[in-house]
């Protein structure tokens, strides 16, 4: 086992450095634009590039291993941020683009809400500071004025490389791949307990249990993870492809739109910072807000956010009509809030925690795609829809943050507290999994744990129902 940084908290603090400064580096190059008539195909080639980064992740992602896949993509990241740098003409910095978006794609279950969300806000971070470096920047002049911040990336990217070397290999990817001492070892190591401590055999039943469960399941075609099979895998990955869908339909693209003077660059700024504070809430209280209810009273704020600036901008023609246009700016303020504390952070955490072991990276790589699919189309959608209806643009996006809200309460179960291995519970029992995931919260707040009798596998289930701390 491969660690620089020792055990128990010193190895976690690594390993969660490493991915806050990937995704400081994420959220740092969605910013990096020049000014010009052509920035929507810019933006979007980026979104098609990490669109591709999935698809590539789709196929050799569960192969290469987490520690191997990151210096892949951080490897690619900098290649593409040296072709931006370097770039003279439009085709080249959009090939840069694509190179780079291609390139931008460990813990209990009580806490992975709290870790994956202050991973999403670490992302926020990156975007705040990348555009005030923009706006200082500007005032510079002259191709450094953009060439320099895309370079500032490769910083990022070389010191994530060099974060990687000195950390192990994810436990639940040694074990999916026979290597079960290695596992140990690690598990041990990230938690600083012995092979033979409660917790440690409690992890190790429970990892062992799914990938028995999942093992059942036919592997010989990649296709598989869009099939029903005994755990619903392929239920499983429309949901994560549909709540990635809802990270971006909601119209946050649609806020970004239209700033070109200096005072609209800074309001910009702030608004960014916005969302930056949203973001703070989930890394530090999503575990306990829980899944669903967070997702459904965001979707409804946003949905209300939507309205009333709609609503303001439709009197942008009335006698004062510039007065309704400032305070339509307060909503988009709250728009941005809302959208961090919720509708942002919660479908990468979601993702990854609905789908089954043997799908979680393909079926992630497919969940992510959404949210890059659905970028690049209201990213090129909303110059044009802007520019046609103006102000009923508004009302498109207050209908799907609307619509979001029946959508989650029937058919996405609560996941918040759960071992990744005890989801599968929720699908293989039987019946509604928004029942099935209530009924097990329930069983958990009663009994400590998830009750064996209830599961129709009952081998599954007495290596499944392990005590809660």
């Amino acid at each position: 086992m491969r660690s620089w940084y020792g055990r128990g908290r010193s190895l976690q603090v690594a390993v969660t450095s490493c991915c806050l400064v990937a995704f400081i580096l994420f959220g740092y190059d969605q910013v990096q634009l020049p000014d010009d008539t052509e920035e929507g195909i810019i933006v979007s080639c980026y979104n098609v590039g990490c669109l591709l980064g999935c698809l590539v992740n789709f196929f050799i992602g569960e192969t290469l291993g987490r520690r191997r896949t990151i210096w892949f993509a951080m490897g690619v990241v900098i290649v593409g941020a040296v072709m931006q740098t370097t770039a003279f003409t439009v085709p080249h910095l959009i090939i840069g683009r694509l190179v780079t978006g291609a390139g931008t794609e460990m813990c209990e279950g009580k806490t992975r809400g709290r870790l994956i969300s202050s991973e999403v806000l670490f992302t926020a971070v990156g975007i705040v500071v990348a555009y005030w470096f923009d706006f200082g920047m500007s005032f510079v002049g002259g191709p450094i004025a953009w060439r320099l911040p895309i370079a500032m990336q490769i910083l990022f990217a070389i010191f994530v490389i060099v974060l990687v070397f000195g950390l192990p290999e994810s436990p639940r990817w040694l074990m999916n791949h026979g290597q079960e001492q290695e596992a140990m070892e690690v598990l041990c190591a990230v938690y600083d307990r012995e092979p033979d401590d409660e917790f440690i055999v409690n992890e190790r039943r429970g990892i062992l249990s799914a990938i028995e469960l999942e093992d059942a399941v036919n592997k010989q075609s990649i296709w598989k993870i869009f099939h029903n099979d005994e755990v619903k895998t392929g239920q499983r990955v429309l949901l994560a492809w549909g709540i990635q869908l809802m990270n971006q339909v909601g119209g946050i693209n649609l806020v970004n739109v239209g700033l070109s003077s200096q005072l609209s660059q800074i309001l910009g700024g702030c608004i960014q910072i916005m969302f930056m504070l949203g973001s703070l809430l989930p890394a530090f209280k999503l575990d306990r807000m829980g899944r669903r209810k967070t997702m459904m009273i965001g979707s409804f704020g946003l949905g209300v956010c939507m309205m009333m600036v709609a609503a303001l901008l439709s009197q942008v023609h009335q006698p004062n009509g510039t007065n309704y246009a400032s305070a339509s700016v307060a909503f988009f303020f709250l728009y941005m809030l809302i959208h961090g504390m919720s509708i942002n952070s919660v479908p990468w955490v979601y993702v990854p925690e609905i789908l089954p072991l043997e799908a979680r990276t393909k079926g992630t790589a497919i969940g992510v795609s959404s949210n890059w699919l659905w970028n690049f189309t209201v990213v090129m959608i909303t110059p044009v829809i802007i520019n046609r209806i103006q102000w009923k643009a508004y009302l498109i996006f207050m209908v799907t943050n609307f619509l979001f809200i029946p959508i989650i309460y029937f058919f996405y179960p609560e996941t918040s507290n759960l071992r990744l291995e005890d989801i599968d519970l929720i699908f293989s029992r039987g019946g509604n999994p928004v029942a099935q995931a209530r009924k097990m919260a329930h069983e958990i707040k009663l009994y400590g744990d998830i009750q064996a009798d209830q599961v129709s596998d009952e081998k599954a289930a007495s290596s499944l129902g392990v005590e809660r701390v």
